[in-house]
């Protein structure tokens, strides 16, 4: 069987208006199951490839500082 993860993931959230994608963000992190995190991966793909060089640097900036934050 060949599955494609990234596209059977577009699949099911192409029709998601903003509240329902922020809704899947949250619970898939309030939830914190493992199997959510390829779900995560693909929406964080979708939003770096939309973001401009200053967005990317906040992002970058934001990460550091929650890994830095995280591994206290």
């Amino acid at each position: 069987m060949d599955l494609d993860l990234r596209q059977a993931i577009l699949h099911n959230i192409k029709q998601n208006s903003k509240d329902q994608l922020e809704s899947t963000i949250v619970d898939a992190i309030q939830d914190g199951e493992e199997k959510l995190l390829p779900g995560l991966g693909v929406l964080f793909e979708l939003i770096w490839k939309q973001s401009d060089e200053q967005e990317k640097l906040e992002m970058l900036e934001a990460l550091e500082k929650g890994v830095k934050e995280a591994s206290k």
